[in-house]
This record gives C-alpha cells, sequence and structure tokens, in this order.
C-alpha cells in the first residue's frame, strides 16, 4: 500500500518525466526528429502540456537531454595522461555508448542537420566551447597534456579539440549511414590516434 503525501507525489513526478522522454525516443524513431513537437508528445504521452513544460523549456531542450545527460565535467576518466589519445578515445566513448543505447533506429532520425539541439551542443559560441561538454572536458585534458609536456608547444589545443569533435561527428554519422554495421568504437580510436600522433610527443 502506497503512502500518501509528498513519497508519491515525487514518483508520480519522475514518472511523468520519464514518460515524456520515453515517448520522444519512439517518436523519433517512428517518425524522424522533425515530428517531435510538445504538442505530439504530450498527446502520445498522455501528459499535459504544463506538465512538459515542468521539465522542459521546449522542444529543443527535451532533445537536449540525450546529449547533456553526462556531465562531462565530472567524468571519471581511467587512462593515463600520458596516453592522451586513449585517454580522449575513452572521454568521447562515454558519449558513443550514450548514443548507441538509444538505438540506431533513434539515431538514425536524431543525427540529421536539422536538429538544431544537437547543432548546437555539438559546437562554440564566442570562441569557447559550453561548459559540461565532452569538447570542454576534451580541452581541459589537452591543456593538461600540453603543460606536462606531452603535446608539441605551440599546438593550438582549441583548434585540435575542434577537429576531434568533428572526426567523432563524422564517425557518428557514418555508423548511421551504414545503418549500425560500422565498427564505429575501432574507426573512432584508429582515427583520433592517427590524428593526435602528430602532435604527441610521446609514443601512442
Amino acid at each position: 500500500m502506497r503512502k500518501r503525501g509528498r513519497p508519491f507525489d515525487s514518483e508520480r513526478t519522475e514518472n511523468n518525466k520519464q514518460k515524456i522522454i520515453d515517448t520522444a525516443v519512439e517518436l523519433i524513431k517512428k517518425h524522424g526528429a522533425d515530428y517531435l513537437t510538445v504538442r505530439n508528445v504530450c498527446a502520445a504521452a498522455d501528459v499535459a502540456t504544463g506538465t512538459f513544460y515542468h521539465y522542459f523549456k521546449n522542444k529543443d531542450d527535451l532533445l537536449m537531454y540525450f546529449v547533456r545527460d553526462i556531465s562531462f565535467g565530472d567524468c571519471e576518466l581511467t587512462t593515463p595522461l600520458t596516453d592522451i589519445a586513449g585517454r580522449i578515445y575513452e572521454l568521447y566513448m562515454n558519449l558513443i555508448e550514450r548514443y548507441m543505447s538509444l538505438g540506431k533506429d533513434f539515431m538514425k532520425s536524431f543525427y540529421t542537420t536539422n536538429n538544431k539541439a544537437l547543432s548546437a551542443y555539438m559546437s562554440e559560441a564566442d570562441g569557447k566551447f559550453a561548459d559540461g561538454t565532452v569538447m570542454a572536458r576534451s580541452e581541459t585534458e589537452m591543456t593538461a597534456a600540453l603543460e606536462n609536456g606531452i603535446i608539441k608547444e605551440g599546438t593550438d589545443i582549441h583548434a585540435v579539440c575542434a577537429d576531434i569533435c568533428t572526426i567523432v561527428k563524422g564517425c557518428v554519422f557514418e555508423w548511421c549511414l551504414s545503418d549500425g554495421d560500422m565498427d564505429i568504437k575501432n574507426t573512432v580510436r584508429r582515427i583520433i590516434e592517427r590524428y593526435l600522433k602528430e602532435i604527441t610527443l610521446l609514443d601512442i
């Protein structure tokens, strides 16, 4: 028997949020990201629009959930800094595994040029990556590698991190085009290692 009061409300509130998220995934899989509107999500999830706006500012805010769910600033990495290519690969695998857990049908519809939320997340503003993003954490790691003599002096760390982000986006897009048949993990690792070899002082 459920207890009355706040615990029940809290549980129901969390269920409503998860219902919105799960419904968004199914709608994107079935109709594509363009189909996602506040009205369509609420109708399919059988929740009021007020409930939607309690958790999300708008459709783009909901879409951002799928890429900002991981706080990369707090992400624990086990690969040593001396293996900077492996460390950056490990960092990006947190994002790629998140993508893969959503399924290839979801990603094929989600990973498009029309997805403004994704475009905003995987870019920069005023020459800076947004705090908490995978690109910002990548820049922190690469800067530490530079300061520790692992990366060549004079390397434009910000440009390198932007390049790595572009590489990973291309790999994810290719994975979508191949209908999930591409070995994305080995491909990302191989390309990142080859790219960083040019600026790394230690053997990788």
